[in-house]
């Protein structure tokens, strides 16, 4: 006999009267079936273990039941609340999110499902990243799983609940396809509708806010075709229930009614069964309720039963039932079977791929952060590095022309080694473009971190080796036309090397130093997410890599400062020597078009390059723009007009001219006029030959002196040879005359000499006022006005020609009667009016 019960107003005093009133007057009650309401039925199942009763619930799924030391007797047919869990995390291995949170309603019996489901997860490598609770209003919670970047939300509440989370849902935009909820899915078919009223939001905005949700619950029938202990199939079972059903209200539960009368006939039959087999004298009629032996026998017998019934594989483990556990979602505002678990088999089914997800793909169980270096565009640098290579080849041509023409006059007195290394400085330029095109997309994080170091100095180097090499020659070209002190020196190549290694050595001083004490590393920085292009459920954090250190600024501002110091001179010396009209010589205006251009780019190209620092397409494209230009413009200005004026009027550029001094001690010296011969530093060997031709010519003027003074002394003597004096000497004064003329043709200047003879013609030679009516050739030719003439002119001849030479000193106002003061007694230096320019 079983006792069967049933109170559906869930009154406990009410049920429980009925039970102890079945104990005590019915007959004897082999088991107790049935317990729908939870709360009657843990106070009953909890009271049989005083009664060895064996009870079967069909539709109690409260988790409280599944405690056997609490409940050592109670069984059900019909999975708990819990067995879903198991299920739910199937779920979420076969999607791999491994982060979710909870949304549970504060009710004990939703309460108890998130704590099982707690330790269910737990150890699973799955992260409850969020637990929130809520007794009315789910909205606070809802937005506080938003702040926590939860996707996989797992929600247990009843339906009117339900309603309100997802209102707050599509307030907060937490739907779509970047979300899942997964909730129960023992409601109400069309549950929304019978609480839309009670909540402000609308039904269209409600309906796309629930669109995709799982819903997770027991399986009422098995879906498969096999034949059940009844021999039906759960599809025939199904239909003979509907038909006798008629319009009668359907229950979820009729299947596990169905089963659980299964379980108890195969129970009774287990036990008969192993009282046949032990003590033959016993049978299972003779029950009673102090019987703990024959209540022990059946409790063990049912929880050995196992058949196929309309529900599925009947099993139980510790007295909890074993089901089937099927995935609901619900699609265009109706639930769809997508799935089922299998329990017993521990097995995830998903029905021809079902599920229907909003996204292209299911969503990620957090926001996806994937770094992103930005990279520099390939195209761009191909193009960069084209202009680049146009730029070297450009380069390398007047590399060609400036070795070629070395010899040419203009190139010599341009100085060709300043130019070589001018093109060597832009060269260098030309070539950090390369490296600072090249990024983690091309290279690896350690090479990245060696190029930091390369392409620095080789900016730095190339910079100094330019510049540096034209404002050496402009400090040459000041230091001959502006510092009388240095007029009669050579300035050499070598000297203007030394000036340019000087430089060289200051720039890797700072560039040692720096790198030994705060050399450049590798830095990433990260700039703040952003959503996929693509439209991926990811977003995207993008990273760009800089070359930095711990005191960039200060090293910075040393670099700066330097160069900011060198690009001043360059200013200075360009200014200075504006004036100086010698193309060949001076490039002052080139120079400080150039100076102009590179610090109107440098100081553009530099706030730009930081204002762009996010950007590293527009940051390379400036810096690599910046350095084309500066080194395209500074070549093309030093080089460009040389090679014009060859083409054109190669001398033109190296004819002297006359120069325009503004030092005070030229302007105090104004009466002087002074002609300046600039000539070539290769022209020395020229310049030693005029010394060679100099020296034989003052060697002849000796000589000459000597016979000079010899035909004094024998015209004191012996005045009879006048005649001899006359045919013999008389080519030799003209000789004097013709040298001091040579002298000074080579000087350009107006001779004293010539002066002194235009005075005085040599056809009026002798002439005397007092004898002009005498025979002109006998008044010549008399002996005393040829001593008279001699003893005169011989004096101012002789001081007159010498200086012009390397002789006696200009200055010397009086004829040095002094035998010491004798150019035969004394070698004088000579004070040449050359000026050597070695540019």
């Amino acid at each position: 006999c079983l006792l069967f019960f049933s109170f559906p107003q869930c009154d406990n005093a009410k049920g429980l009267k009925a039970f102890y009133d079945a104990i005590k007057y019915g007959p004897n009650h082999l088991m107790v079936f049935g317990g729908v309401c939870a709360t009657v039925t843990s106070i009953i199942a909890e009271s049989l273990k005083g009664w060895n009763l064996v009870q079967l619930s069909f539709a109690a799924t409260t988790p409280e039941l599944a405690d056997k030391k609490k409940y050592p007797y109670f069984f059900r047919t019909v999975p708990s609340d819990n067995a879903v869990n198991p299920a739910i995390l199937k779920l979420l291995k076969h999607y791999h999110w491994k982060r979710v949170g909870t949304l549970t309603q504060d009710v004990q019996r939703f309460s108890e499902v998130r704590n099982d489901l707690t330790g269910v997860l737990y150890g699973e490598d799955i992260e409850i990243s969020d637990t929130e609770s809520f007794s009315n209003d789910p909205c606070t919670s809802v937005k506080k799983l938003k702040g926590n970047d939860v996707r996989i939300i797992l929600g247990q509440f009843d339906e009117e609940m339900a309603v309100k989370v997802f209102c707050c849902a599509y307030d907060e935009e937490m739907y779509g396809s970047k979300y899942q909820w997964i909730i129960p899915g023992w409601y109400e078919n069309l549950w929304w509708e019978s609480w839309i009223n009670s909540t402000q939001c609308l039904s269209k905005n409600l309906l796309a806010a629930m669109e995709g949700y799982i819903g997770v619950d027991f399986e009422p029938l098995s879906s498969k075709p096999n034949k059940t202990i009844s021999g039906r199939t759960p599809q025939q079972y199904e239909k003979e229930y509907n038909a006798k059903r008629g319009d009668g209200q359907s229950s979820k539960f009729h299947g596990y009614a169905y089963d659980g009368i299964w379980v108890i006939a195969r129970t009774l039959q287990r036990a008969m069964n192993y009282l046949n087999s032990t003590n033959k004298h016993q049978k299972i009629e003779d029950f009673n309720y102090t019987n703990h032996k024959l209540g022990k026998i059946f409790l063990n017998a049912m929880n050995e039963t196992r058949f196929f019934g309309v529900t599925g594989e009947v099993v139980f483990r510790n007295g909890e039932r074993m089901g089937t556990i099927k995935f609901t979602q619900f699609q265009e505002q109706k639930e769809v079977k997508v799935g089922e678990y299998n329990a017993v088999d521990d097995k995830l089914e998903i029905i021809n791929n079902s599920i229907r997800f909003q996204g292209l793909e299911p969503p990620k169980d957090k926001t996806i952060i994937q770094e992103e270096l930005r990279k520099i565009s390939l195209p761009l640098y191909s193009i960069l590095s084209a202009l680049t290579i146009l730029g070297m080849i450009m380069a390398s041509a007047f590399l060609f022309f400036n070795i070629k023409n070395r010899n040419q006059k203009l190139i010599k007195m341009s100085s060709p080694y300043m130019n070589n290394l001018i093109i060597l400085g832009g060269m260098l330029s030309y070539a950090s473009i390369f490296l600072f095109g090249l990024d983690g997309s091309f290279v690896s994080e350690k090479t990245f971190e060696t190029l930091c170091t390369v392409r620095t100095w080789i900016l730095t180097v190339g910079y100094t080796t330019a510049f540096g090499a034209m404002f050496a020659k402009t400090w040459r070209v000041h230091a001959i036309f502006k510092n009388v002190k240095m007029k009669k020196k050579i300035i050499k190549d070598q000297k203007l090397l030394v000036i340019v290694g000087g430089m060289l050595l200051i720039d890797l001083c700072i560039l040692i130093c720096w790198q030994v004490v705060d050399p450049l590393r590798r830095t990433v920085e990260k700039y703040n997410m952003e959503p996929d292009p693509a439209g991926r459920d990811i977003s995207i954090r993008p990273i760009l890599e800089h070359c930095e250190n711990t005191h960039m600024t200060i090293w910075l501002g040393i670099v700066y400062a330097y160069k900011g110091l060198l690009m001043l001179f360059g200013c200075f010396l360009a200014w200075e020597t504006r004036n100086v009209s010698i193309p060949a010589l001076n490039d002052s205006k080139y120079i400080g078009m150039s100076v102009y251009n590179v610090g109107i780019m440098c100081i553009i190209g530099a706030a730009v390059s930081f204002l762009t620092r996010d950007q590293p397409n527009v940051q390379f494209c400036i810096v690599a723009l910046v350095i084309i230009f500066c080194s395209t413009i500074t070549l093309c200005l030093v080089f460009v007009p040389k090679l014009i004026t060859l083409r054109t009027n190669p001398d033109a550029a190296t004819q002297n001219r006359r120069f325009q001094f503004t030092q005070n001690q030229k302007k105090e010296d104004s009466k002087t006029s002074t002609s300046v011969t600039s000539v070539n530093q290769a022209s020395t060997s020229r310049l030693e030959g005029l010394q060679s031709e100099n020296h034989r010519l003052r060697m002849k003027i000796t000589e000459l002196d000597k016979d000079l003074e010899e035909v004094t002394m024998q015209l004191q003597d012996t005045p009879e040879k006048t005649t001899y004096i006359k045919q013999n000497h008389y080519q030799d004064l003209n000789d004097i005359l013709s040298i001091r003329n040579f002298t000074d043709g080579k000087d350009g200047e107006k001779a004293i000499l010539k002066n002194h003879l235009d005075q005085n013609p040599p056809a009026q030679w002798g002439s005397d006022p007092s004898r002009t009516s005498k025979d002109p050739i006998e008044d010549i030719n008399s002996p005393e006005h040829i001593q008279r003439r001699l003893s005169l002119q011989l004096p101012i001849l002789h001081h007159a020609y010498l200086p012009s030479i390397g002789g006696v000193d200009a200055s010397c106002a009086s004829p040095c009667v002094s035998p010491s003061a004798s150019p035969r007694h004394r070698h004088v230096p000579p004070s040449f009016r050359v000026m050597v320019s070695g540019l």
